[in-house]
């Protein structure tokens, strides 16, 4: 009998789920289990983004991932919605269920509603971007910040005024979407969204101090060494957070 046939989706689907057995496994007797720590994204090409990040800058943890594209989507189409958050605090709360020490959200347009839902755990839940928006208020006044959707945009501009507003900084903020950047990654044409992005991310460099890339998907378009200014994305500084559970 043929079995199905192989597909992209499906073979990450599987991985993730050997991942989820693994986390689960209890460790042999007589050894301490790692820390169990939940990762979870909306885009479900990012677990292969964070988990070799994972393996560097938080080696001791045992993350498990979980896709819910739903959250960004209905943020994309609607907005922040209360219903949104509170499947969010679903996520949350099952995580805290299956032994995670943390979660991790890998998505600033659902960042908001990470920090609302908080309060409704007793772990850790960490904004993958809230180290960047930190390092980008310390590095210079003129920050810009650029999104290839408006639902990014806004809660990832909000972050870094906080975190200047934070530390008495001064900031001059730019921001900026670019133009079908996510139409061509949702169409399958990665190459010509990381071109998009990389031709706006040269014309704001010529006249700020520092470039934040607001969606954890955006990393691979602009290399750190690219421009001649830093450029900030929020997968490797975001993963780092999670070190402190390996200690």
């Amino acid at each position: 009998m043929t079995g199905r046939p192989e597909t992209p989706q499906r073979a990450a689907a599987e991985r993730r789920a050997a991942e989820r057995r693994a986390a689960q496994r209890p460790a042999p007797e007589g050894v301490a289990a790692p820390p169990r720590v939940c990762v979870l994204h909306t885009v479900a090409a990012l677990p292969a983004v964070f988990t070799p990040l994972l393996a560097e800058e938080a080696p001791g943890v045992a993350p498990y991932h979980l896709v819910d594209e739903s959250l960004l989507a209905d943020t994309i189409a609607h907005g922040p919605l209360p219903r949104t958050t509170a499947r969010l605090a679903a996520h949350l709360t099952g995580a805290q269920q299956a032994g995670a020490r943390a979660v991790l959200v890998t998505c600033s347009s659902i960042g908001p509603a990470a920090e609302q839902a908080r309060a409704l755990v007793d772990i850790p839940v960490f904004r993958v971007d809230e180290p960047m928006a930190a390092r980008a208020v310390a590095t210079g006044p003129r920050v810009a910040v650029l999104a290839t959707l408006d639902s990014t945009l806004r809660p990832t501009a909000e972050l870094v005024e906080r975190q200047a507003a934070a530390v008495g900084a001064p900031l001059t903020l730019t921001t900026s979407t670019c133009a079908g950047a996510y139409q061509a990654r949702v169409a399958g044409r990665p190459q010509e969204h990381d071109r998009l992005i990389a031709e706006e991310a040269r014309r704001l460099a010529e006249n700020h101090d520092v470039l934040v890339l607001a969606q954890a998907s955006m990393a691979a378009a602009v290399p750190d060494d690219a421009l001649p200014v830093p450029v900030l994305s929020s997968p490797r500084s975001g993963a780092a957070q999670l070190a402190a559970f390996t200690r």
